[in-house]
């Protein structure tokens, strides 16, 4: 693992005589399934771990009241889904909706521990195009958490937005991003918002949604 967090995909390949085989982006991807689909991997956990810390770092004395924003530019060492980390901090969500191109199955897995957690009461997610058809044993698996936690609707249809808003005991927010719910170790930026009007925008919106997967 590099500085920024990066996963390197080179010890996948098992076979010591490959060596001057190219791995496809497949058989990465289905070897890497075996091994981490339900678990995380420590790589994984270390990496989020030193994501959120940075963030509490930054937002140690910014308060989260009605009507603040709080914008940020990273260098591709926080995650997306650190950010929702961090309202999570300060109050469990009776709703929140998602929005991303793809998305990890460690992140999948993550939005599973809070349902069953108790921290996420009602979860939407709202996917690419791609999704199904790329990432099919990730949509599977988003699938299959959503069923056993019958928690809210899957809608897929031709998006790229990345998108967090819901609410809780304490306030309403928005999280706008430019990064997808997964590893991307570049320079991103992001916006929180605490206010009721811009979960209400993005609420009404993806519940006009209609789903390619009905």
């Amino acid at each position: 693992m590099n500085d920024w967090g990066e996963i390197k995909t080179d010890w996948i390949d098992s076979e010591e005589n490959n060596k001057n085989k190219k791995v496809k982006e497949k058989t990465i991807r289905d070897h890497h399934y075996k091994e981490v689909s339900y678990f995380h991997s420590t790589k994984h956990v270390y990496r989020r771990a030193f994501s959120e810390l940075s963030l509490l770092d930054l937002c140690e004395n910014i308060p989260f009241e009605n009507g603040n924003s709080i914008h940020f530019l990273t260098a591709g060492n926080i995650d997306s889904l650190s950010f929702l980390k961090l309202i999570l901090r300060k109050q469990h969500l009776d709703y929140c909706l998602f929005s991303t191109w793809c998305m990890a199955p460690e992140d999948i897995l993550q939005f599973n521990t809070w349902l069953k957690e108790g921290k996420i009461n009602k979860l939407d997610a709202y996917v690419g195009e791609i999704f199904p058809t790329t990432y099919k044993k990730e949509f599977e698996f988003l699938k299959e958490v959503f069923e056993n936690n019958k928690c809210g609707r899957i809608a897929v249809f031709k998006n790229h937005s990345k998108i967090y808003a819901g609410y809780g005991s304490g306030f309403y927010f928005g999280i706008e991003s430019s990064a997808n719910i997964n590893t991307n170790p570049r320079t991103e930026n992001a916006c929180i918002t605490i206010d009721k009007g811009i979960f209400e925008f993005y609420k009404e919106y993806f519940d006009g949604i209609k789903s390619f997967e009905q």
